[in-house]
């Protein structure tokens, strides 16, 4: 057995096994906000302060589907490796303080004898983006297997035919992706209220700019236009709004802030 130890365990979410159910427990407290069984999810990946209430909206809605899903594929970018392509671990297990996740790979074969992505686990080895999602998928999921890819430099058709290659009824597509980084808060409202129009209108035509996880996205916008998939925004918010809330305080104009949303396919 190869395991992929979490990397960012006690900085990006707690690292204890009993304070992170805790708070997974606060944040899936309440029913599903609507009645949508989705095929695909679009998550936020920073720190569970920052964006973890909005992810968790959206994976609440797994729960609409009692009987679950076989397996996730899991999509997000490459922040650490400069990386064209997409790039799968040799890993067998996952880890998170919540327990092993079994990697499927039997669909990791199936993608690199067809040469749709590389071995990389120095892509994986210190990746965020993959890992935040991990605890909220196993805290609403009681069993899956999961295929994770972080895209580097990619066009929508190569990642679209990867989610192709992988798809099937049992299978939950999960892309990892924030918004706009760092612009004054007034500028970054602007920014992400026009790329959330743009993935509501499964335009896979999304720039590093729009969304830090665009390579990804847009590949998977173009399979969800190509199954006629609807989408739906299940909440946003950005850094400056969760400070401002958590100081009582108006955010400021000129705070720089990182956007956040998360979105429902179905």
């Amino acid at each position: 057995m190869k395991y992929r130890q979490a990397a960012v365990a006690g900085r990006f979410y707690p690292a204890e096994p009993g304070l992170l159910t805790q708070q997974l427990t606060h944040y899936f407290g309440q029913a599903p906000s609507v009645h949508i069984i989705p095929k695909g999810l679009i998550l936020p990946h920073a720190g569970y302060l920052y964006s973890g209430e909005v992810a968790a909206k959206a994976v609440n809605l797994l729960r609409n589907r009692p009987d679950g899903y076989r397996r996730v594929v899991l999509l997000g970018p490459s922040h650490y490796v400069g990386l064209n392509g997409c790039a799968l671990p040799r890993s067998d297990r996952f880890i998170t303080p919540l327990g092993e996740i079994p990697i499927d790979r039997v669909g990791i074969e199936q993608l690199l004898n067809r040469r749709l992505a590389i071995a990389s686990d120095m892509a994986h080895q210190r990746e965020h983006a993959l890992e935040v999602e991990l605890p909220l998928l196993q805290f609403c999921l009681d069993d899956f297997i999961l295929l994770p890819v972080v895209v580097g430099s990619a066009s929508p058709e190569s990642v679209c035919q990867l989610i192709q290659a992988v798809a099937d009824s049992d299978t939950l597509i999960v892309v990892s992706s924030d918004l706009s980084h760092y612009h004054p808060y007034l500028d970054a409202n602007r920014i992400d209220t026009d790329t959330r129009s743009h993935i509501l209108a499964l335009d896979p035509h999304l720039a590093p700019e729009q969304a830090c996880g665009c390579h990804a996205l847009n590949g998977l916008l173009a399979y969800a236009k190509l199954m006629n998939w609807q989408i739906k925004c299940v909440t946003h918010t950005n850094s400056g709004d969760v400070t401002a809330r958590a100081q009582a305080r108006r955010p400021r104009d000129d705070e720089e802030v990182v956007g956040y949303a998360s979105f429902a396919l179905y």
